[in-house]
């Protein structure tokens, strides 16, 4: 156990549950990786994009996390996104666990892992339901996450 690892995981989702991105960012290592199922593998400059984007356009948004722990090196917690999904308003509840890895006191790999399928019924609806398992519906979800974020971050620079 290290408190001060569980404290910071702690302050992410409280900073995240205010959609206060520069509070969640400010836990991050500035070498940070993250990956989930729709971002995949993002650097550093990618993962505080995702996350200022997300707070920015976040929509009914609710966020609760629960069983944090955390060691030396590595930690952990399991946290519920409910929101709408901006591209067709269909309300979402995203049950996900995250792993992190320290590195100087700060989060420098961080790993969300979540039933995409489950996701992709919400969020897409009928769609989501029949083809949501597909390749060719995960490969679309990815490449329009990955071309919102490039063009936000791209906005970010004008």
């Amino acid at each position: 156990m290290n408190p001060a690892h569980e404290q910071l995981i702690e302050k992410f989702y409280t900073s995240f549950g205010k959609l206060d991105a520069p509070g969640m960012i400010s836990c991050y290592h500035e070498d940070v990786t993250f990956y989930d199922p729709v971002f995949e593998n993002l650097n550093a400059a990618e993962v505080k994009a995702m996350w200022t984007m997300l707070c920015k356009n976040a929509k009914d948004f609710t966020l609760v996390y629960k069983n944090v722990d955390a060691d030396h090196e590595y930690g952990n917690c399991e946290w519920i996104a409910t929101y709408t999904f901006s591209a067709t308003g269909w309300k979402v509840t995203n049950h996900i666990k995250a792993h992190f890895k320290f590195h100087e006191g700060r989060i420098i790999e961080h790993m969300d892992d979540f039933d995409l399928w489950k996701w992709s019924r919400q969020a897409l609806g009928f769609k989501g339901l029949l083809l949501g398992w597909s390749g060719f519906v995960i490969n679309k979800v990815r490449k329009t996450a990955q071309a919102n974020l490039k063009k936000f971050m791209n906005a970010q620079k004008s």
